[in-house]
């Protein structure tokens, strides 16, 4: 008989956990019993996994006892808490904030580039989950790399709403309410009004200039495609779209590349779904990839302005490959390489 896990989600009523619990029921995750977890002010609400109604509890060092995976998507100040707890107890966290992601005894694990990374887990018993807009730029880079070598990297992000929260997601639809009818529109979770606008702010501002979203972007693919040299410049863009980031991505390689070559590895490429016939106005869009755990690759062109480069647009669902489903992809590693000897 196949092994079976006892499985805590952390942040289990919010965006995030609540797709997680999807994901791990649509993928038929080997779950024997699930535990899911949030914060006091959450605690007793009820949510239904497989058939079963579940009440939520507040999360604590005991709630980990017997668990054996935990996927935690609770926010930064939360997983720096609770992540060494449920480790010390003996479970494996999956964490999707970005507390751990740069800890150099932390794998940062994309399943489509580097799997084999998991099995570094053991240092602190930790796998941090990247930022969204990483996943999806290096699942649709690395075969591409792979044939050719990538050198240099300048990507723009059109990032939803969703990725800030539910919070977020409500202040969008208000805001459009209110000016439809003719009201001042309220601005909160933003920095500027989202509604009809787009906002080149997401996290804080850094000393160079850049923000911490647009940060994560360079270090995150360095370490996740053992490249720590590779040039990555990144404008990271909050659009009024509810779900799903796009990304405009210039790719330099150290050998040339044609768009023909590159849609054929990409057509074969884990993960990835192709979408490229300009003339049949086939480009994914937002819209296109709610729903899917695939990162959607389009309008891939030649880029004359500098040796071996390539333009293409990628698009993903930010809940989905962006955060939930990856962290269950890694617990499906997790669980079929490592923890079944256990």
């Amino acid at each position: 008989m196949a092994k079976s896990f006892k499985v805590a989600v952390v942040g289990a009523t919010g965006l995030v956990g609540r797709e997680m619990l999807a994901v791990l029921e649509e993928r038929g995750f080997p779950v024997s019993s699930l535990v899911p977890l949030a914060s006091e002010r959450s605690a007793g609400e009820k949510l239904r996994f497989a058939g079963d109604e579940l009440t939520v509890q507040k999360a604590s060092a005991a709630s980990f006892a017997g668990v054996e995976i935990v996927l935690m998507s609770a926010g930064g100040a939360a997983s720096r808490e609770l992540a060494p707890l449920a480790a010390k107890a003996g479970a494996v966290v999956i964490d999707n904030s970005s507390a751990w992601r740069m800890d150099d005894a932390v794998p940062l694990v994309v399943p489509e580039v580097n799997p084999a990374d998991v099995g570094l887990y053991k240092g602190r018993g930790i796998i941090a989950n990247p930022n969204c807009s990483t996943i999806q730029m290096v699942v649709a880079l690395n075969p591409l790399h792979q044939a050719a070598g990538l050198k240099r990297v300048v990507v723009a992000t059109y990032q939803a709403v969703s990725g800030k929260g539910k919070r977020a997601m409500d202040e969008l639809s208000s805001q459009v309410t209110a000016l439809f009818s003719q009201r001042e529109a309220q601005v909160e979770v933003f920095p500027k009004r989202i509604a009809f606008n787009c906002v080149p702010h997401i996290d804080v501002f850094l000393e160079d200039g850049f923000t911490k979203e647009e940060h994560k972007m360079l270090f995150e693919t360095r370490k996740i495609m053992h490249l720590p040299a590779v040039g990555v410049v990144a404008t990271c863009v909050r659009v009024p779209v509810f779900n799903g980031h796009a990304e405009a991505v210039v790719a330099e390689f150290e050998r040339p590349l044609s768009p023909a070559a590159a849609r054929d590895l990409l057509t074969k490429a884990p993960g990835v779904m192709l979408m490229d016939d300009p003339n049949e106005t086939l480009y994914p869009t937002q819209l296109d990839v709610d729903g899917s755990d695939a990162t959607f690759v389009g309008r891939i062109r030649q880029d004359s302005s500098a040796p071996n480069s390539l333009a293409f647009w990628c698009v993903a669902d930010n809940l989905r490959k962006g955060a939930a489903s990856n962290a269950v992809q890694i617990a499906e590693l997790l669980a079929r390489d490592h923890l079944t000897q256990r």
